[in-house]
């Protein structure tokens, strides 16, 4: 697809167009599919968008259709999906919305709102908190938001107009099965998933470099499990996601180095007294999280 405008298209009353078939991307697909929509779309790599149209996507989104589509997912890394909003902003068909599904949001928002400014379509920041271990459409699951939460950046704009917009967006993605809808900045949602999504893949990714790890066969249970499980990690995309809130996340490693450290401390002095009190401070910390669930 390329830069331009062509003749006003009129927009489809849910005809979906999805830019990316990743895990993310085949899955809003795949979810759209199987609820009836008409699911448009195009990937990076052509074999993939084959196979998807055996199945799941019923046409190629190109230049000539993208206008005809109510909704737009552009499931992209950040930077890449700021480049196809800029190239294809006079593309996009009148009252259309256009979300973004990327996890970090301040630099998104930021310049997705700029390149939305003064449009006939919107745009809305959005992160679904759904995934996988794994990448790649051969993942993707219609299942895979089922329950999850949505987190959803609105620009700032009239507070009529910003929740007709949202009371809309829910709507349109409510074959998605998401959980709960949370409405947050670009700055707050960059703060708090530095720690409930970064940090953890840090310490998974970290956790399994031990040498220790070579010799764990037989030795390993649930507890190894559940800290492995991500780090598994598409390496490009993360790092991205990573420098993009390079500020938070390393203020929660910061936070986590500091909190490791006191207890090697108190192991190292084997003062089991003080041991025990960091040990009963996060249990109580994570009971009084979970009685809040």
């Amino acid at each position: 697809m390329t830069q331009g405008k062509l003749e006003a298209k009129e927009v489809r009353p849910g005809r979906v167009g999805i830019v990316g078939l990743g895990l993310i991307g085949g899955s809003f697909a795949k979810a759209f599919h199987e609820a009836g929509h008409e699911v448009l779309a195009q990937n990076r790599t052509r074999s993939t968008l084959e196979f998807a149209l055996v199945e799941t996507v019923d046409e190629e989104l190109t230049d000539d259709n993208l206008g005809t589509c109510e909704l737009v997912i552009i499931a992209t890394y950040p930077k890449a999906a700021i480049a196809w909003l800029e190239a294809h902003a006079g593309l996009i068909g009148e009252g259309a919305i256009v979300i973004d599904a990327c996890g970090t949001k301040r630099m998104v928002c930021a310049e997705c709102e700029r390149v939305a400014q003064g449009r006939p379509w919107e745009f809305c920041g959005c992160h679904p908190m759904a995934g996988s271990q794994y990448s790649g459409f051969g993942y993707a699951r219609a299942d895979l938001f089922e329950g999850a939460p949505l987190v959803m950046c609105p620009p700032d704009m009239d507070d009529f107009e910003r929740a007709a917009m949202l009371e809309r967006l829910k709507g349109l993605l409510s074959c998605c099965g998401f959980g709960s809808a949370t409405i947050a900045t670009p700055e707050t949602h960059d703060r708090l998933i530095a720690y409930t999504s970064q940090l953890p893949h840090v310490i998974s990714n970290s956790y399994v470099k031990s040498p220790t790890n070579r010799e764990r066969v037989g030795f390993s249970g649930g507890s190894y499990r559940d800290l492995t499980r991500v780090a598994h990690m598409n390496a490009p995309m993360w790092r991205e996601l990573f420098l993009e809130n390079a500020d938070n996340l390393s203020d929660e490693i910061g936070s986590l180095i500091e909190g490791l450290r006191q207890v090697k401390d108190a192991i190292d002095a084997r003062d089991g007294d003080r041991l025990e009190g960091l040990l009963a401070e996060g249990d109580s910390i994570q009971r009084a999280q979970e009685a809040l669930r």
